[in-house]
């Protein structure tokens, strides 16, 4: 199994993080190791040596069959489940690796880095119009649409499928919108799909 996930997919995010407004000719695509996953509720363990960590909420897809090469008009069939996830990046970490120009995977691949709500069928979802937010200690922080990304849930599975065979079991990360910030040792984090939670944990 493998977690794929996409940079600077919603404009404001982009803008906020390094003030670009061009429209990416192709998909920011990076990987995380699966030893970054936590799901089940467990709270995430803020590692003392990374300093900042910033929370980055994002719609996560599941792939549900077998497929390369997928035409755009029929990735929705590959897909068996969608919830929301937190993509966890040691921000002074990453602006340090990407000034030197050096690869900032690890930033972002750390254990605990990727964490998964609790996934609902993707049945009767319109991939094009998901609206969803992530709430911290009551407190709305991030509200965004999938209507809103730069490359839409079936145009990424498409392009990635071009280069990687996709798995049953096999995650995408859709980017995050702007309002990303620092997390800190008993925040509450909870994302909802629509109006329905799907992400609760907390920051310990």
């Amino acid at each position: 199994m493998k977690i794929i996930a996409l940079g600077k997919n919603y404009a404001d995010h982009a803008l906020e993080f390094d003030g670009t407004v061009e429209r990416p000719a192709v998909p920011m695509i990076f990987m995380k190791p699966d030893s970054a996953i936590l799901k089940n509720g467990k709270p995430f363990f803020l590692p003392d040596f990374l300093g900042r960590v910033d929370y980055e909420a994002e719609i996560v897809v599941r792939i549900g069959r077998l497929g390369k090469s997928i035409p755009e008009r029929f990735a929705h069939r590959y897909c068996d489940g969608i919830t929301v996830g937190i993509d966890f990046t040691a921000r002074d970490w990453q602006r340090r690796l990407i000034a030197e120009g050096a690869p900032w995977e690890m930033s972002k691949g750390f254990d605990g880095a990727a964490v998964l709500g609790d996934f609902r069928p993707i049945e009767g979802i319109d991939l094009k119009n998901i609206p969803f937010r992530l709430d911290i200690d009551g407190t709305t922080v991030q509200s965004a649409n999938s209507a809103q990304m730069i490359f839409g849930i079936e145009e990424t599975i498409a392009y990635v499928s071009r280069y990687c065979t996709l798995r049953t079991g096999d995650l995408i990360f859709t980017g995050t919108p702007a309002g990303v910030g620092a997390v800190a040792i008993d925040n509450h984090l909870q994302g909802y799909l629509h109006d329905e939670k799907v992400l609760d944990f907390y920051v310990r």
